[in-house]
């Protein structure tokens, strides 16, 4: 019998880790799992390459190996880290097999695919949606067709990008279960119950009643594709057609008990752009859960008024079901704002929401951000304050407050540029962006005042959840009174203050440096341009990666 024809996969690193800390190990490849089922199921044979599961030299030279008597290479990018270490694994391959085809998907390859096929690298750039499209690319690419006549693809024809007809968005029915089989998940488990992996990069809480920060194993699953929302500073209107489409309850349920069965993790991390769009799927899923006794915690993305149009008895089930985290994109305070937006969002409907959820044991994660193009001053300070509000009210709430970041593919990203904005260049620029709640990408956005009432919230919020210390004392019960009047002035010798005393308490006590770590997902649609709240989070924009 003749040998199966191969194609290869890499999944890029999520996080650089060689500044010093993990990423959390929950995130499985579950893009390249999913385009790899359709050529699994034509007879291919598929090899997935995992780049977070491995040093990056080890995990680029895995990738160059399997690539020996391939046909087509295929990797991905979500905006940050894994621009570059795709691009770099990639001519690493190309140096290696200068003949081998190879394409990239991914939302920044979708929304930027001339930078992607000016390197030379790639044959083509799947646009969205990527099952079908890749399915196809296969076939033509093993029969020695030409791609102009495949459906959803960039291509660089006689130096001038052209995409082929877009096609439609496809249902669940056309995409078949990812290919779990093409990853052996010790190594992730493994990695997660390490005693301190709550300290790894981007990892979620654990369960409360797990105990604080106990190690945990989990998983991420996407069960939906797309978001129906306009927002203007979001790539997935531009990458989705602000389509949605979603697995029904029934089967989102079977897929997971058979994992549960065989993996047996505590946690499912949906990364979904917006699980709770319909409140029947929501409702159905919590009641199957308890109906097969099936004990797992769970979190996902939710819109505040989504939150606030379901029925108390849908949320009550959903909290009883096993959901811990509900990550909202609350965005900004002011109406006007909103309006800009596009969300429909007013007055106190994000406390409320964060309240909602609070009082029913389940952790909120709310992610507001400041400096949209042309949002004013007053604006940014009413979102810091709502953030303040909401963190006061609402013991179990984490309201962030990040950074606008220009999302390419977006409408605030060419007003950013029309006001003075200078993006990245190359794709090694675009991959080398940091943690952008930490990192303003756009300089000088940002008025001086605004900026130092969001370092004084977030010092002292990080205070008051006990997370600099990992105690609660004098310092702390200060905070909490900052917090809880909105008061920060004179606060900058406090605060220089509290660094000093923290620097000589841990030399002398040999203690660490508190507890903090991420409480952040990689796939929120502000970060990767595609997730509502990622990035996500992300391959060949895959039904599971919208």
């Amino acid at each position: 019998m003749s040998r199966r024809k191969k194609i290869v996969l890499y999944q890029p690193q999520q996080v650089n880790e060689r500044l010093g800390k993990p990423s959390s190990k929950d995130m499985l490849p579950l893009e390249m799992m999913t385009i790899a089922s359709w050529p699994i199921h034509d007879g291919y044979e598929v090899v997935l390459v995992d780049g977070s599961i491995h040093e990056q030299e080890d995990a680029h030279r895995r990738a160059v190996e399997a690539c020996e008597g391939a046909m087509l290479f295929a990797t991905t990018g979500i905006l940050g880290y894994m621009v570059a270490d795709g691009y770099h694994c990639a001519q690493k391959v190309k140096a290696r097999h200068p003949d081998l085809k190879m394409v990239i998907g991914g939302w920044f390859a979708s929304v930027k695919p001339d930078l992607q096929l000016a390197t030379g690298l790639y044959e083509a750039v799947v646009l969205g949606q990527g099952e079908l499209t890749f399915r196809d690319v296969v076939r033509a690419i093993d029969a020695g067709e030409p791609l102009d006549d495949v459906e959803g693809l960039a291509l660089l024809r006689d130096g001038e990008v052209v995409r082929t007809p877009r096609r439609a968005v496809a249902g669940w029915d056309k995409v078949l279960t990812p290919a779990y089989d093409l990853i052996d998940i010790e190594p992730y488990k493994l990695h997660q119950l390490r005693p301190d992996s709550h300290r790894d990069v981007l990892r979620m809480p654990t369960p409360l009643s797990m105990g604080d920060r106990a190690p945990y194993f989990g998983i991420t699953y996407f069960s939906s594709y797309g978001c129906p929302e306009p927002c203007t500073f979001c790539c997935s209107p531009e990458v989705t057609s602000r389509r949605w489409k979603a697995q029904p309850a029934d089967r989102m349920l079977d897929e997971l008990e058979e994992l549960h069965d065989r993996w047996g993790f505590d946690v499912v991390r949906f990364h979904d752009a917006n699980w709770g769009v319909m409140e029947k799927r929501a409702r159905d899923f919590a009641e199957g859960l308890l109906k097969r006794d099936l004990r797992i915690h769970w979190n996902c993305f939710i819109e505040t008024h989504s939150i606030l149009m379901y029925k108390p008895s849908t949320l009550d089930l959903m909290a009883e079901s096993g959901m811990y985290v509900a990550e909202i994109g609350a965005e900004a305070a002011t109406e006007d704002m909103m309006r800009a937006i596009g969300k429909p969002i007013k007055g106190d409907d994000n406390v409320e929401a964060g309240y909602e959820m609070d009082r029913r044991g389940i952790m909120t994660s709310i992610t507001y951000i400041i400096g949209y193009p042309g949002e004013t001053a007053d604006s940014m300070l009413a979102t810091l304050d709502m953030a303040r509000r909401t963190h006061v009210l609402c013991p179990l709430s984490s309201p962030t407050v990040w950074p606008f970041r220009p999302i390419p593919g977006t409408a605030m990203f060419d007003q950013a540029v029309g006001m003075g904005y200078k993006p990245p260049v190359g794709l090694v620029d675009w991959g080398s962006i940091g943690e952008y709640h930490l990192q303003e990408t756009w300089p000088g956005n940002i008025p001086d005042e605004v900026a130092r009432v969001r370092k004084a919230y977030d010092h002292f919020r990080t205070l008051d959840r006990g997370l600099a210390r990992g105690t609660k004392g004098i310092w702390e019960k200060r905070a909490r009174r900052r917090l809880e009047t909105g008061d920060y002035s004179n606060s900058s010798w406090e605060m220089r203050a509290f660094d000093v005393y923290n620097r000589v308490e841990r030399k002398l006590l040999k203690r660490g440096h508190g507890l903090s770590r991420s409480f952040m997902d990689p796939g929120h649609k502000t970060g990767s341009g595609g997730n509502s709240a990622s990035s996500s989070r992300d391959v060949m924009t895959s039904a599971t990666s919208g």
